[in-house]
């Protein structure tokens, strides 16, 4: 393939099929992350998870303007982030539906600040909004870990091509 062959924005946009489709070709965990409202689990998934710092220790997500789950959540002191596991594909579907009990039949716990976990999970994070930065017709939120717990044997959900996959495991 040559330069010659890339596909440009027209009119300083790309058709967003073929945008999504641009942004399938690259795998990502699921997160879900979550917190109790009035007394109820409430939460979402999130497939841009990633990293951000050591010092001070953050995590960042993004997520869609037109979410009506975020606004609810952004407003909490602490979340509970966990990085799903290949089995949870139910649950990354019911926290992304709309108009349903999103944790029913959800196994979960949850922590005296009010952070929601998904039990199974390879990894919880329990985070304090940091920062919140518009970007385009997404928010990026980033988080500070305040405590965790690893679980390096269960292994992670990827999202990729549309579709949930399981890492092979190396020999």
């Amino acid at each position: 393939m040559s330069a010659h062959e890339m596909i440009t924005a027209s009119d300083t946009k790309f058709d967003q099929g073929l945008l999504r489709q641009a942004f399938g070709l690259f795998p990502s965990g699921v997160t879900a992350f979550c917190a109790m409202i009035d007394g109820k689990p409430e939460g979402m998934a999130a497939s841009s998870f990633t990293s951000v710092s050591i010092d001070p220790a953050l995590v960042s997500v993004c997520v869609a303007n037109t979410s009506s789950t975020w606004p609810r959540l952004a407003a909490l002191p602490t979340l509970g982030l966990s990085v799903l596991a290949f089995e949870h594909g139910l649950v990354a579907r019911q926290l992304s539906a709309r108009g349903v009990d999103r944790f029913a039949e959800i196994d979960w716990a949850q922590t005296e600040s009010g952070a929601v976990f998904v039990h199974g999970a390879s990894l919880w994070l329990e985070c304090t909004p940091f920062k919140t930065v518009d970007a385009g017709d997404h928010q990026i939120v980033v988080l500070e870990i305040q405590s965790m717990l690893l679980k390096p044997d269960i292994a992670p959900m990827v999202f990729h091509r549309s579709a949930f996959h399981e890492i092979a495991h190396s020999a």
